[in-house]
């Protein structure tokens, strides 16, 4: 079986589980949204040394780690994870089009597109993160079913 149609069926049965159980999914994109963020303020910071991306990046690692190990606390404001990505995103994606060439506009622009669908995701979710966990298992229900039927 080749990787695209093993990923797209493991996205597929992610995607149920996500729709199946919305509350214990709240808990787990909590946590790998954390994860996420920590990850993301690293390479912010360890891509170039200037303060602006320091201080996205320590931003980032400090939401990063309160959504790891509040999860109980913040499972419940999956909207606001989802504003707080999409602000980042979008503040990662301008400072990507003003740096040097090391950056790709175009991979700017599309990250700045994704952190205004985070920001919208999380005017949706925020009243409901139930919703988010939905959102998020049709989603990759979605990316599954384009991943196995690709060739």
């Amino acid at each position: 079986m080749e990787s695209n149609k093993m990923f797209g069926i493991i996205s597929i049965i992610l995607g149920l589980i996500f729709i199946i159980f919305p509350i214990f999914s709240s808990g787990v994109a909590s946590l790998l949204i954390g994860v996420s963020l920590v990850l993301l303020g690293l390479i912010v910071i360890l891509s170039e040394f200037s303060a602006f991306n320091i201080i996205i990046g320590i931003l980032a690692i400090l939401f990063g780690l309160l959504f790891i190990f509040r999860i109980d606390a913040l499972a419940f404001l999956l909207g606001l994870q989802f504003y707080i990505i999409g602000v980042l995103f979008i503040l990662l994606g301008i400072v990507g089009l003003f740096s040097g060439p090391n950056m790709s506009k175009v991979a700017s622009v599309l990250i700045i597109i994704l952190g205004i669908i985070a920001f919208a995701l999380g005017g949706f979710s925020l009243t409901q993160p139930i919703y988010a966990a939905i959102i998020i298992g049709v989603c990759l229900i979605f990316e599954g079913v384009g991943l196995f039927l690709a060739e």
